[in-house]
């Protein structure tokens, strides 16, 4: 039976989330969300989703966005 690796956060977060460049992109992605609900209005219970992913070329822009439920924009394979 093989052993489950334990996750380490701390490590995963300095070595790719806290650097300058994956800070700076969340940035980016925090700011488009709080365009479009300052243009939608409230988006409780929804997340903000990007119709073309950002790593498929997409961008953050308002035509690129649209808000849909939770289940639906986390549950799909993102293996894919």
């Amino acid at each position: 039976m093989a052993k489950k690796r334990v996750r380490d956060y701390r490590e995963e977060y300095d070595n790719y989330h806290g650097t300058p460049e994956q800070r700076h992109n969340r940035s980016l992605r925090v700011l488009a969300r709080r365009a479009y609900e300052k243009e939608h209005g409230d988006q409780t219970g929804l997340d903000i989703d990007h119709k073309k992913p950002l790593r498929s070329g997409g961008g953050n822009g308002e035509n690129n966005l649209r808000a849909i439920s939770i289940k639906k924009n986390r549950g799909w394979n993102r293996g894919q």
